[in-house]
């Protein structure tokens, strides 16, 4: 952040309070607890130890906070000499324990916001730690929201548990939201050359949450509340969710009329002005994607308001692994082959290309279904050794002509770069590409059927 407007910030101050927090900030010395040490809350931690802060690391998995410890990395993003160093240095510590949380300046809350069963938001874990944080709140802290949520849930849920600490908002503490914008994998934009929002439920707030972010991060967005900043990331997610369906219907589409989507959609990106890059899949998976939409549903019903467009994209991306098995069986029958006792080899566990985080992955859906048609499943994946769900328990096996040439078909569910495909169709019967994976591959394209 610039340092006019670090001045402008501090000089904006109105209390005493105010003025003594921004000026331990911008000196560094405020020490940061943050809530969550996952694909969103670990990054963070180093990037701000990284600028100078002290930062203390809570989470109740007692293996991250040992493997933090250790100095190893189990983040992708993260690099374990870089951790390893700050650690030694004690730049940062990582506890199950929350009784630092008096001492601490700002807290930060990076823990998940899953949905139910029935699809409707579940914010237990959010909820828990801003009580465990009341229990220990005091003058001259601020409180940070990271977590992915519904517009109003900071002021509607957090704001009135924190208050239960006696302490007013505005007056005695600061309270913002500031969505994380984490991208698994992106080697070009990480935590600091990504935009950051920041809505406050006050001006104090805001002044206070802009000043801590902007110490390691090049871009503010401030924003004139939290149900903008809110509502701003659930629609970037609904964003990206609505047009992969759109892409995904295509594909659906280009199946009856016998066409290569990925052409068709190549084709149609040659437009300079107008349109923009999405592409088609066995369906969407992660933290954010086949999930925040469902918050913004769910917020948009409590006004009365059905949001129909969000919907029918959800419905769109919940079909495509049916598609994809039913896509994989016509293979099979062609073959002369039943769904039920053929062999079946997945390529990817993982819900994006090089990336180790299987959550909500598509290609685990997929799984499931061509087991319960019966068929042998196994998969490779070079970033996830192991899956297991409530339901599903699987280890990845080696990759190798073997594996390949003995499998009735080659499902290509996440397309690795670390992969050579040219090699996976020449030892291979058949494979069903959902990813255009193959798309360079020039031999044996009679063995191919693409999604």
């Amino acid at each position: 952040m610039a340092g006019s407007v670090v001045e402008q910030l501090m000089d904006g101050a109105t209390s005493p309070i105010e003025a003594e927090l921004s000026r331990r900030i911008v000196r560094k010395e405020a020490c940061v607890a943050i809530f969550g040490l996952g694909y969103v809350g670990l990054p963070l931690a180093v990037a701000k130890a990284k600028a100078g802060f002290q930062i203390i690391g809570i989470d109740q998995n007692p293996n991250r906070v040992a493997s933090i410890s250790r100095g190893e990395s189990y983040i992708a993003d993260v690099d374990s000499h870089a951790l390893r160093k700050l650690v030694a240095q004690g730049a940062i510590a990582a506890s199950a324990d929350t009784d630092c949380l008096a001492d601490v300046d700002v807290v930060v809350i990076c823990v998940p916001t899953p949905l139910t069963k029935n699809l409707t938001p579940d914010l237990h874990c959010v909820e828990s730690v801003t009580r465990e944080i009341a229990l220990f709140l005091r003058p001259g802290q601020l409180v940070a929201l990271e977590s992915t949520t519904y517009p109003g849930t900071t002021e509607e849920l957090l704001l009135p548990i924190l208050e239960t600490s006696g302490l007013k908002a505005e007056h005695d503490f600061f309270l913002v939201h500031s969505p994380e914008r984490v991208d698994p994998g992106n080697a070009r934009f990480g935590t600091r050359n990504t935009r950051k929002i920041v809505g406050g439920v006050g001006p104090a707030s805001l002044r206070v949450g802009a000043l801590f972010y902007g110490q390691t991060i090049k871009n503010i967005v401030p924003v004139s509340s939290t149900q903008v900043a809110e509502l701003a990331k659930v629609f970037e997610n609904t964003f990206r969710a609505v047009n992969i369906a759109l892409v995904n219907e295509m594909a659906l589409l280009c199946d009856p009329l016998n066409l290569n989507v990925w052409e068709v959609l190549d084709a149609a990106f040659t437009k300079p002005f107008g349109i923009m890059p999405f592409y088609p899949g066995p369906g969407v998976g992660g933290h954010c994607v086949p999930v925040d939409p469902h918050y913004l549903e769910w917020k948009a019903k409590e006004v009365g308001f059905n949001t129909h467009f969000i919907a029918l994209a959800g419905e769109i991306n919940r079909m495509m692994p049916g598609f994809v098995r039913q896509k994989a069986l016509r293979v099979l029958n062609t073959a002369g082959l039943p769904g039920s006792g053929s062999k079946i080899l997945v390529l990817g566990a993982a819900f994006k290309r090089d990336v180790g985080d299987w959550r909500e992955s598509p290609s685990l859906e997929v799984m499931r279904l061509l087991l319960r048609d019966g068929a042998e499943v196994s998969y490779h994946d070079p970033l996830v050794p192991r899956v297991a769900t409530t339901d599903l328990t699987l280890t990845s096996v080696a990759l190798t002509e073997h594996a390949l040439s003995s499998s009735d078909l080659v499902i290509i569910a996440t397309d690795h770069s670390a992969v050579d495909y040219d090699w996976v169709v020449q030892h291979s019967r058949h494979v069903l590409d959902t990813r255009n994976a193959t798309r360079k591959v020039t031999k044996r394209r009679e063995r191919i059927t693409l999604l």
